[in-house]
């Protein structure tokens, strides 16, 4: 790929907000439009060129606004489409884009069709959402679901609706009713939805688990749960028969008139399952959010994500050159070390030690920054924002971290709660969801009331306000490389080689690889351990200049505890 080659959607560097957690503008407690308007100066700042909200629309929160019940109004606790309208004007004044989560999987069951839908089987909405019979009754009559299926969040997929007498299908929470995308009429509907923001001025969608709206009309078994497995169906609906039918009707129908960036989150997907996501010439998406390498931590003999072990490096090497080197040229990825779904970066990858964590995190964020596809930040990962623990489940809000409790601790007692505790510090949600840390004053700058999440009490060493007064902090770090990625089209166009070499064939303590164009060659080292260490690349030669580093000077072949530094190499 050349310069001339950059597809405008490849350029921008984007911003996750989650808006519960972000800032609080009322003293409720809870974070809402208004306050994320009073952040747009720091935003902009940080250079970032959009800002993807979590789902802001009409909820009962159930799942924290993922489960929705009015597509076309702001959740009351967020505040108004008057207010959303305030953001995206200031937003727009600041060039900063809009990126809204679309979540069209499935609806809230306090949605009014899936209302109008269980009041009768005759109901003309009935057939927005998968109904199914029984497939039998208990010796107590209880009825049977239609197949094996297992929840993300429940023990069961299906849900049985007394009114009707049919089961009604939920990959996600029982009040998170899958949609029937094999109807027209409800894709036509979520259509008109996107069209509804697109004219507000959105610039962008992040799809939520869009591959999971074409289901196998046979509804077969999981044969892992037949084998004794616990994990949840998710991959029997991934990637299913119609996917890409669907989506290339969204395009040609709402995505090509539009001037709009799209990133689907596609969990259970392989590099060619991607590409066909993504690809330059299918007409689907632009990029994708894939999981492969959030599981390098993952013990699928044990109790999959819930687990504190470390993970290893040669495995997140493998991981993200697969996707790297699949990709190039072909489609295209999105580059991020977390979300709201997953623990905070510096503590699961980093260190989160004070002797270490700023090193730790600019480390990862060259490492991430440098490689081809679109970066994402997640909100406090600039400050480099810390796992939580909290001493009783109680404090946890997250419906995963409940469900992961009752099945492991309470019912089957195979997690003792004080190890559960350190699972949940190591790997729940809600280490992303705790609130933004805006100060070191009371309840860091988020609220004046009770914040409805507890606080990393961190937050009196890691702050916004701190960061930004640092010239060497963590802040300040991003948003060169912000500017590094607006000014230098290799880092979005060379080709990707992982340098590990005959004598160092697998290296467990650095990753380096190079970025290579026509011209010139970046050189990306970074070492994942606290110790000193010697490496040498034969690509160092005298045309070397250094980029950017995390240390203040160089040593070209000693690697200080988690250096971090990119050189630019002449290729001529």
């Amino acid at each position: 790929m050349s310069n001339s080659d950059i597809m405008k959607f490849q350029e921008p560097v984007i911003y996750q907000i989650y808006p519960r957690s972000f800032q609080d503008s009322n003293g409720d407690g809870i974070g809402d439009l208004p306050g994320i308007t009073s952040r747009i100066p720091y935003l902009a700042q940080l250079g970032v060129d959009m800002v993807w909200l979590s789902p802001v629309y009409k909820s009962p929160n159930d799942d924290n606004g993922y489960d929705i019940s009015d597509y076309r109004q702001i959740m009351d606790e967020f505040g108004t489409l008057a207010d959303f309208d305030e953001l995206m004007a200031v937003a727009q004044e600041n060039d900063i884009k809009i990126m809204m989560d679309l979540v069209v999987n499935h609806t809230s069951d306090e949605h009014e069709w899936f209302q109008q839908a269980r009041s009768s089987r005759d109901n003309k909405f009935r057939d927005y959402y998968i109904w199914k019979d029984a497939a039998g009754y208990d010796d107590d009559g209880t009825p049977l679901p239609p197949n094996n299926w297992i929840s993300a969040f429940a023990p069961s997929a299906w849900e049985w609706d007394e009114g009707t007498e049919q089961f009604y299908l939920h990959l996600f929470s029982k009040k998170q009713p899958d949609l029937n995308w094999d109807n027209p009429t409800v894709r036509q509907e979520v259509y008109d939805i996107m069209r509804f923001w697109l004219d507000k001025g959105v610039s962008g969608f992040r799809m939520d688990v869009i591959n999971l709206i074409s289901k196998d009309p046979a509804y077969p078994n999981d044969p892992e749960v037949e084998a004794g497995g616990h994990e949840s169906a998710l991959w029997m609906a991934a990637n299913g028969p119609r996917v890409h039918e669907y989506l290339q009707e969204m395009n040609r129908e709402v995505l090509s008139k539009y001037d709009v960036v799209t990133v689907g989150e596609t969990p259970d997907v392989s590099t060619e399952d991607a590409l066909k996501y993504t690809g330059f010439d299918r007409d689907e998406l632009q990029m994708v959010f894939q999981f492969e390498h959030m599981d390098v931590d993952s013990n699928p003999e044990g109790f999959g994500k819930w687990n504190d072990e470390k993970f290893k490096l040669v495995d997140l090497k493998r991981v993200l050159s697969k996707w790297q080197n699949d990709l190039a040229g072909k489609g295209w990825n999105s580059l991020y070390w977390n979300n709201h779904d997953q623990p905070r970066a510096v503590s699961r990858f980093g260190n989160d030690s004070p002797a270490w964590r700023v090193l730790s995190a600019k480390m990862l964020a060259i490492n991430l920054h440098f490689m081809q596809g679109t970066p994402y930040i997640y909100q406090g990962e600039e400050l480099g924002m810390t796992n939580v623990f909290f001493e009783q489940v109680e404090d946890y809000d997250d419906l995963e971290i409940h469900n992961a409790w009752r099945e492991y601790v309470e019912e089957s007692k195979l997690i003792p709660p004080e190890k559960m505790l350190s699972f949940i510090s190591a790997s729940g949600r809600d280490n992303a969801r705790t609130p933004m840390q805006w100060s070191a004053e009371e309840n860091a700058g988020f609220t004046t009331g009770k914040p409805w999440l507890g606080l990393n009490p961190r937050y009196k060493e890691i702050n916004a306000e701190q960061a930004v007064a640092d010239e060497d902090s963590i802040f300040h770090f991003y948003r060169r490389l912000i500017e590094l990625r607006h000014s230098t089209p290799l880092m979005i166009t060379g080709t990707y080689e992982l340098l590990d070499n005959a004598e160092n064939p697998l290296d467990e303590e650095v990753y380096a690889y190079l970025r290579t164009g026509d011209d010139e060659s970046l050189l990306v080292i970074c070492n994942f351990t606290d110790r000193q260490l010697t490496r040498t690349f034969e690509q160092l030669d005298d045309s070397a200049e250094l980029l950017i580093s995390n240390y203040p000077d160089d040593a070209v072949e000693t690697l200080r505890p988690y250096e971090g530094k990119v050189y630019r190499i002449s290729n001529r």
